[in-house]
């Protein structure tokens, strides 16, 4: 009796070892994170409505590694090494609504890649190696709402190349290589409320860079190269409540109009500023929340350098 093995051990031993990330009958969620994966899987059930498919050694995906899954809506991709992808790779899943290729080594799509996914919300493509936008990527993008693609080596926003996208709510060039932004680079993005900018090198910006995206709520600016902002760039933009300036090289200071409801939350700090009459009168009036205060210093005239900026602009005796 003791010789007879149970069963479950029985079927365990007939079957065999499982093969890593292996689709179960009937799924609605696939994920598979087996770092020695070179192939997408397949067999995934028709019902099937998320695959994750991330930190990989997947290199190579073919046309038709979607098809037969027609009810997909997320499809995770992140930290593979995907260099490439097909020009049909998502013709199989037009109700996808995300999209996440975070962390590949991708440096173009090819032209048509989205052409038939209308439904698409979430599109990330952080952390690759891209280098031009096609305006051709986001004209079938009517739905998409939040677009990254920060942290690749973009080194500009064509005009315009965002127009169709009217439903984006936020946008993430940070960590780009960006020296200017056109003007109309925001064309069209009139639904934006989020756009970072952060750790570019943005020397300038143009008097109008930000009028086609009044609705902007948080704007990010820092660690950029700014040495000076065109009077009244932030005019058109009154429903701002977060304004990130900090590290740039800038003396003097820009600010939207005041506007009822919380003060604007504003980091300036990190900057040389001219603690002068124009500084400190707007400071009083605009009555903007400063972060970082401390790090937040005059750089002149001489008798105030080192000094707080919030120190000197509430002090009753600037003469201004």
């Amino acid at each position: 009796p003791s010789r007879i093995l149970p069963p479950l051990l029985l079927l365990l031993l007939a079957l065999g070892p499982a093969a890593p990330c292996s689709p179960q009958p009937n799924a609605t969620r696939f994920v598979c994170t087996e770092p020695t994966l070179s192939t997408f899987p397949t067999g995934l059930p028709p019902t099937t409505l998320a695959v994750s498919v991330e930190f990989t050694a997947l290199a190579v995906l073919l046309p038709t590694a979607l098809a037969g899954l027609p009810q997909l809506q997320e499809l995770h991709l992140s930290s593979n090494r995907l260099a490439t992808l097909p020009e049909t790779l998502l013709h199989p899943v037009p109700t996808l609504r995300v999209l996440d290729l975070t962390d590949n080594l991708l440096a173009d799509l090819p032209t048509g890649i989205f052409t038939g996914t209308g439904h698409l919300q979430h599109l990330v493509l952080r952390g690759n190696r891209l280098r031009a936008l096609q305006p051709a990527w986001f004209r079938h993008l009517p739905q998409l709402q939040w677009l990254d693609l920060a942290a690749n080596a973009l080194e500009e926003v064509p005009p315009e190349v965002f127009h169709p996208l009217h439903s984006l709510r936020s946008l993430d060039l940070s960590h780009n290589r960006l020296t200017s932004l056109a003007p109309g680079a925001l064309a069209g993005l009139r639904a934006l409320e989020r756009l970072d900018l952060e750790g570019n090198q943005l020397g300038t910006l143009p008097p109008t860079a930000f009028a086609p995206a009044p609705a902007l709520r948080l704007l990010f600016l820092q660690d950029n190269e700014l040495q000076e902002l065109p009077a009244g760039i932030f005019v058109p933009l009154r429903h701002l409540r977060v304004l990130d300036l900090s590290h740039n090289r800038l003396r003097a200071l820009e600010l939207p109009p005041r506007s009822p409801g919380p003060a604007l939350d504003l980091d300036i700090s990190g900057n040389p500023w001219a603690c002068e009459c124009p500084l400190l009168a707007l400071l009083r009036r605009a009555a903007p929340q400063l972060t970082a205060t401390r790090d937040t210093l005059c750089a002149s005239p001489a008798h105030r350098r080192g000094q707080e900026v919030a120190a000197v602009s509430r002090a009753g005796d600037t003469g201004c």
